[in-house]
């Protein structure tokens, strides 16, 4: 088979120029029983095992590169996750040596336990293997892979961390190995109060960032890693818990007014600018119902939707009809013994950003397998300047709401795809769009372009000591001036605000060019942020290719003037839905203070 992808490969490529192939559809190579279901590589329509199938094109758009024979071959993946059955029928073949399970201290990752599930599944949407006559492939076949099981209780070390993201310890070191180049993320957390992102209060915070920047910018013989990380799953509900009543979720009336729940900003570690954090959509083109948005997002990703009444992804599960998610549904989800996988080694029911982070990880592989000089900097430049424009006529979420003179006024909290002044279009749902993995491919091997030498400034402080108005949209703003030329990368804020409900509050960020990021929206699950905000750190990507010199300014905007009902559902005791009331802030708020950094380019 390889013989004949060669051929195959060579009379494609011998026909294509830079830009040769934009328009023209092609098949998904045969050799695996499951993939003609994969809708996440080749979007047909097809129902994948659930009850409807989605809008075909709604994919990855792998098929060109994998007829090439781009696979991800020489570049190796890291799943830190609850562990990984490395020795899968369908993984074995790409495992690679310097997996690690911190239970036992030792390199063997025993299949069969629990918790090798969520990892199995990822690591398969990775680098499934390909033409093997089982399963279905992942988007990078032919990639290599390492598992860590950081994610089990007592394992959550920084030690542990620091190993699993590439700081590997002397005696770790000695092992023969392939370094990542990609480093997959799926896990995160919801919150219900905002948090500071301050060194000296948290120190951790310093050791994490250092180490991936050392590993994103000097691994590889200068040419980086990449560290993708899930944006999270907490769009319509959020986990909460309450003083009386215990663990539970949260959800407000009206569907929250189509706002999230849970903003990407307020989990610290999806604001720093080494993670590059992904969003979810389903196989109609549209935001996976659950997933976190907001300004950090890079890139969106086949999460899917739960397998059901719509497709969810297809992919490996730990091994045996006994093992990993085949219990949760009733044996193989695949519809009870099916032919196509009599062992019941696979799911069609993986989903989540938790999917759609190892899609864009795949996808980064195969980029690095395809011109394997190009640079950390290089691979995030091509993706944000292929990935393509989805949902394209979303209008974005306009907030409505009685400021507080009883006038309805509208706020438009999320805006629809806008192109920046440097010509590149995003949206917080979708950060640049939806991964392209043919243009990407296409774009790396004919690369060319010199971004120039990457920069990170240092935080400069912004004193305002302005009131926040209560429910009016005029907000309060300041300004601060950077005089440097630099081309914007991204741009990075943290906040001091005194304020009685973080709920309320929109932050905006605009730049010299007059692009405005929301970089906070409103009506966020923080009802318990009461203290307000203190280095609150927020990210936006929104920004790219723009000029740095300039005036910047912060808005802050309180979008409520009235009290709020909202819904506890204390699943964890089983107790009845208890309704609640979240109250508005009478008095105003305060923007004490806030610092700029940018991330670019000179």
């Amino acid at each position: 088979m390889n013989i004949k992808i060669t051929k195959l490969a060579f009379v494609v490529a011998a026909s294509l120029s830079a830009t040769a192939h934009a328009n023209i559809e092609y098949p998904l190579m045969p050799g695996d029983p499951l993939v003609d279901q994969q809708w996440h590589l080749k979007n047909t329509g097809q129902a994948a095992f659930s009850d409807r199938g989605g809008k075909p094109g709604e994919d990855m758009n792998v098929s060109l590169t994998h007829a090439m024979g781009i696979m991800g071959a020489g570049v190796t993946a890291a799943v830190i996750d609850g562990g990984v059955e490395i020795m899968h029928p369908d993984l074995r073949d790409n495992a690679r040596p310097g997996s690690w399970n911190f239970t036992n201290n030792s390199p063997d990752l025993a299949p069969g336990s629990p918790t090798d599930r969520h990892g199995t599944a990822v690591s398969g949407i990775i680098a499934a293997s390909a033409f093997n006559g089982i399963g279905g492939r992942g988007v990078a076949p032919r990639a290599g892979l390492v598992g860590f099981n950081y994610l089990v209780s007592g394992n959550q070390t920084m030690a542990n961390w620091l190993q699993s993201h590439g700081m590997y310890s002397d005696g770790f070191a000695k092992q023969s190995f392939d370094f990542p180049r990609v480093f997959n993320q799926s896990y995160g957390r919801t919150l219900s109060s905002p948090r500071s992102f301050d060194y000296q209060e948290s120190p951790w915070l310093k050791t994490y960032e250092d180490a991936q920047e050392e590993i994103t910018r000097t691994t590889h013989g200068g040419r980086g890693a990449i560290f993708v990380k899930s944006a999270g799953n907490g769009y319509e509900r959020q986990s909460f818990t309450d003083s009386k009543f215990g663990r539970g979720y949260l959800r407000f009336d009206n569907y929250n007014h189509g706002l999230p729940l849970q903003n990407v900003n307020l989990e610290r570690m999806d604001s720093s600018f080494w993670n590059l954090v992904v969003s979810a959509y389903n196989a109609d083109g549209e935001r996976s119902s659950y997933s976190t948005v907001g300004s950090s997002v890079f890139v969106s990703a086949p999460g899917g939707q739960y397998g059901t009444s719509s497709p969810a992804i297809i992919t490996t599960d730990v091994s045996g009809c006994d093992a990993g998610y085949n219990p949760l549904w009733l044996r193989n989800d695949l519809h009870g013994g099916h032919p196509l996988d009599p062992n019941c080694d696979y799911s069609a029911r993986s989903n989540g950003t938790s999917a759609a982070a190892p899609n864009v990880a795949g996808a980064i592989a195969v980029i690095m397998s395809a011109n394997p000089a190009l640079s950390w900097l290089d691979v995030r430049h091509i993706l944000a300047a292929t990935s393509r424009r989805i949902d394209a006529d979303h209008p974005g979420v306009a907030l409505s709401f009685k400021d507080a003179s009883g006038e309805q006024v509208s706020y438009q909290a999320i805006d629809a795809w806008q192109t920046n002044a440097a010509g590149y279009q995003f949206h917080n749902f979708y950060g640049f769009g939806a991964v392209d993995v043919d243009a990407a491919v296409n774009l790396a091997r004919f690369y060319d372009k010199n971004l120039g030498e990457f920069v990170k400034t240092d935080r400069e402080l912004v004193t305002a000591g302005v009131e926040i108005p209560d429910g009016r949209l005029s907000g309060v703003q300041s300004n601060y001036h950077y005089a440097q030329d630099l081309t914007v990368d991204a741009v990075q804020v943290r906040v001091n605000i005194d304020h009685t409900s973080t709920r309320d509050l929109a932050i905006e960020l605009i730049s010299p060019s007059g692009t405005r990021s929301v970089i906070m929206t409103p009506r966020t699950g923080t009802i318990l942020g009461n203290e307000g905000m203190q280095n609150t750190q927020m990210l936006t990507h929104h920004f790219y290719g723009e000029q740095a010199k300039g005036e910047w300014t912060l808005r802050v905007i309180d979008t409520a003037s009235e009290d709020e009902a909202y819904i506890f559902d204390p699943r964890a005791s089983g107790e009845p839905n208890i309704n609640m009331v979240h109250r508005n802030n009478t008095e105003n708020g305060v923007l004490k203070s806030w610092d700029i950094r940018f991330f670019g380019r000179k």
